[in-house]
């Protein structure tokens, strides 16, 4: 789990891998990609192993995790992200009925997010499910939801920013054998990006930083544009649509949507954020979290 100031959300990330019903050993490692906010700190007290990484950078931080790691299989996740109980077993079963599996990759849901990001996410998972049934090969994995056999990863590429733990990685364990791909292994993760807008999110976040400053960083070895600044807060009001071009990529956005599967899952909340930082448990955690879970995640004060 790389971590750069995510006091605000990684006592929920802990929590919830605290409560996993997975039966075999794992670890919790967090690196600390210098944090000013007690971050470290925090994952420390809530039980994790900390590792620090002072080079900014998410490609960074996740090389010093995963070298860290005594595991033989690795999971890449965010501290922003929580997790169904029986996420850590699905992702072992993965393993388990495809023992020639290198990977095992799952989906997304964005908590609080607006509506054409609830349908982005269903596009973008379902679409890869689609080709992963056709022809068996996955187009896309994300760096919260990945896990990787140890001997099978070479290495993250730390000249690299934005999609240098999801495109650079998959393209690297395409190498070395088959990638499992489970849509209906979901975590939640923030979505605190997408209310930035959603012509910031189209044109700055995807095609300027994942797309063009990704394509140059592959071709020259180093990223142009560095990290996008990060944004440790969460937005509660949902970016409207303004103008005529914004309506019109939004319903392109849903009628590509509305031809992806839709899921349903079932629980109750069961966070809350305290005056200290802190996350208490409030309630047992049951086997699926529920389709409303991200809405009622968490109360902040």
């Amino acid at each position: 789990i790389p971590a750069y100031n995510e006091a605000r959300f990684i006592g929920a990330c802990l929590a919830s891998l605290k409560v996993q019903d997975f039966t075999e050993s794992f670890e919790i490692v967090v690196a600390d990609n210098n944090s000013t906010d007690g971050t470290g700190t925090l994952a420390s007290k809530l039980g994790a192993r900390v590792v620090f990484e002072g080079t900014p950078g998410v490609c960074s931080a996740r090389q010093t995790g995963t070298v860290a790691a005594r595991g033989d299989i690795i999971i890449s996740t965010d501290a922003d992200t929580v997790f169904p109980r029986d996420w850590l077993t699905k992702v072992w079963a993965g393993f388990v009925e495809h023992p020639d599996a290198v990977a095992v990759a799952g989906a997304v849901e964005y908590m609080r997010a607006p509506w054409w990001g609830k349908l982005y996410a269903k596009a973008l998972f379902g679409s890869n499910n689609v080709r992963y049934k056709r022809t068996g090969k996955v187009g896309y994995i994300s760096a919260c939801n990945t896990a990787f056999r140890k001997n099978a990863w070479t290495g993250y590429n730390t000249q690299l920013t934005q999609g240098g733990d999801e495109f650079a990685l998959l393209s690297q364990l395409k190498e070395k054998g088959r990638i499992i791909f489970q849509r209906d292994n979901i975590v939640f993760t923030s979505s605190r990006r997408m209310h930035k807008g959603l012509w910031y999110n189209i044109f700055v976040t995807i095609i300027l930083y994942y797309g063009i400053d990704y394509l140059f960083g592959r071709i020259t070895g180093k990223s142009v544009l560095g990290s996008y600044k990060p944004i440790r807060h969460e937005q509660f009001s949902f970016s409207k649509i303004k103008t005529a071009a914004q309506a019109v990529s939004a319903i392109m956005v849903a009628v590509l949507g509305l031809s992806i599967a839709t899921h349903h899952v079932s629980a109750g909340s069961i966070y809350h954020r305290t005056r200290t930082g802190l996350v208490t448990l409030q309630h047992h955690i049951p086997h699926h979290l529920p389709h409303n879970f991200p809405h009622n995640f968490i109360n902040r004060e």
